[in-house]
């Protein structure tokens, strides 16, 4: 076979160049890339080649079979091993699961609990679908990143666009975090502190104080860490203390209904007046926020071990399954719990008797567990905001991974503004009603669906019902957050009036 490719010694080492599509450039970077030697020869699987083969053994007759430029330039070490599914799921699992479980129960008061049940387990079988065809087009087009993938598919301003839209909601749900942490340890206008209730009134009770310690000693440490697979064991723990929240909810629940002390619930939305009515425009997009965590795909697809496609795709059916049972636990049980007084944060329910034994022993243990649980979800969502940052401002520099100095100033910078940001904003339901009918909207469903339709046209393959799927999200994001911002606009002014 006539090539232009010269042989070369198993001793040698040879440099690796990044190879970018001419039509649709990817950025340039500083190419930092382990030399090894050619005689650490690995065993890979084609559908051109076959079962497999070893380039060691190769006698020539599938030479003409075989392009070197289709497989992407990424050596694998021995010595660096990835997460396994489980990991993968945990991490997955925990950029889902987070501060907008406590908003559920609302949102199932608003919609009822035919609907709300309805809609939970539906965006979560989109999300997925968008997961998946996210998954299936950054292999294709070998990015490492989010906005990666968009530029590939929709060119540079799009990519800048999405990567704005991850700086925004993750910045948001991290200073909804660090909110929730203050408010439920230190106390706020609804409910009193636990802090407050085993110390006393002191200068430990303030919300800032006690937010600042738990960055400082708790957070800043596992946000330095510079891999995603570092925190498989946090994502783990906090996974157990969401389900010991919703376990704790579903048995409460379970007892007042067999002792007759839980109202009967409404089934269906109220559409009975104005403030029903924008209450409904404004609790939908919350739902579809529940489910976004595609800003952390590419992430946890490149720390997977022997990652592929189809295992991927494992990974996100086991997390989606697990969401949507935490979800529909969470959301029944506490609208059951709380009925009509249920709180747009369910927590602070849990400082009031909640008329069965060992009331205040569960109060502890639900609002102390979510703390833990945020505490440890934290540095995930950070992750890719720290990672998003770096490529929006640092472009054309090398991989953070490789410049330790300057992962510990932006995770430093960072923290410090979302710590000022929490201290600022008093709300988190406002904050929630935005970022879910724009950026979370828009990463969970608006560019998958873009991403697929255009390299659709592009000649990849893509079924007919894949089209329809896309298009039939695309449809219904855009409508969800016209819809929502038009109801958060009017629920704004009701409010002012």
């Amino acid at each position: 076979m006539d090539s232009n490719y010269t042989a070369i010694s198993k001793s040698s080492f040879v440099d690796l160049q990044i190879h970018d599509d001419i039509q649709n450039p990817l950025p340039q970077r500083k190419t930092h890339i382990k030399l090894l030697p050619l005689d650490d020869v690995e065993r890979f699987t084609d559908p051109k080649i076959g079962n497999g083969q070893n380039f060691e053994e190769d006698d020539g007759d599938d030479d003409d079979d075989f392009d070197i430029d289709d497989y992407p330039l990424v050596s694998k070490t021995k010595t660096s091993k990835g997460s396994g599914v489980h990991g993968a799921v945990f991490n997955l699992t925990t950029s889902i699961i987070g501060a907008g479980i406590m908003a559920l129960p609302a949102t199932m008061k608003v919609l009822g609990l035919v609907l709300g049940f309805v809609l939970i387990i539906l965006m979560g079988i989109l999300s997925e679908i968008s997961v998946e065809l996210l998954v299936r087009f950054s292999v294709l087009c070998k990015a490492s990143s989010y906005g990666d993938v968009v530029r590939y598919a929709l060119g540079k301003p799009s990519k800048v666009l999405s990567e704005i839209c991850i700086i925004v909601n993750n910045a948001g749900v991290l200073v909804v975090y660090l909110i929730i942490i203050g408010d439920v340890m230190s106390g706020s206008l609804h409910h009193v502190g636990v802090l407050d209730q085993w110390l006393g009134n002191g200068f430990w009770d303030h919300r800032k104080v006690v937010v600042l310690v738990v960055v400082v000693v708790f957070l800043a440490p596992l946000c330095a860490l510079d891999k995603i697979d570092s925190l498989s064991l946090t994502s783990a723990a906090s996974v157990a203390l969401a389900v010991v929240f919703v376990v704790v909810c579903f048995v409460v629940a379970f007892v007042k209904l067999v002792e007759g002390k839980i109202e009967a619930p409404r089934m269906t939305p109220d559409f009975g007046s104005k403030r029903a009515i924008l209450d409904l425009l404004v609790v939908i997009p919350i739902m579809t926020n529940a489910y976004v965590c595609h800003f952390n795909v590419q992430p946890i697809y490149n720390e997977l071990e022997g990652r592929t496609p189809q295992k991927m795709n494992r990974v996100g059916r086991i997390t989606t399954v697990l969401c949507v049972v935490v979800y529909a636990s969470t959301a029944v049980s506490g609208y059951l719990l709380f009925g009509k007084d249920t709180e747009s944060d369910v927590l602070t329910n849990f400082d009031k008797d909640l008329g069965i034994r060992f009331s205040s022993a569960l109060n502890y243990i639900v609002r102390i567990g979510y703390v833990l649980h945020l505490v440890l979800v934290f540095p995930v969502v950070h992750f890719s905001l720290r990672q998003t940052v770096d490529a929006l401002v640092f472009e054309g520099s090398a991989p953070l991974s490789e410049s330790r100095k300057r992962s510990l100033a932006l995770t430093a910078v960072l923290l410090a503004l979302i710590f000022f940001g929490s201290t600022m904003i008093p709300n988190i339901w406002t904050a929630f009603k935005f970022t879910g009918a724009t950026t979370a909207v828009s990463l969970g469903f608006i560019f998958p669906s873009l991403i697929a339709l255009r390299l659709g046209q592009r000649g990849e393959c893509l079924s007919i019902g894949e089209k329809f799927l896309s298009w039939l999200m695309l449809i219904l994001a855009i409508i969800v957050s016209i819809v929502g911002v038009i109801g958060n606009i009017y629920s704004l002014e009701s409010s002012s009036e």
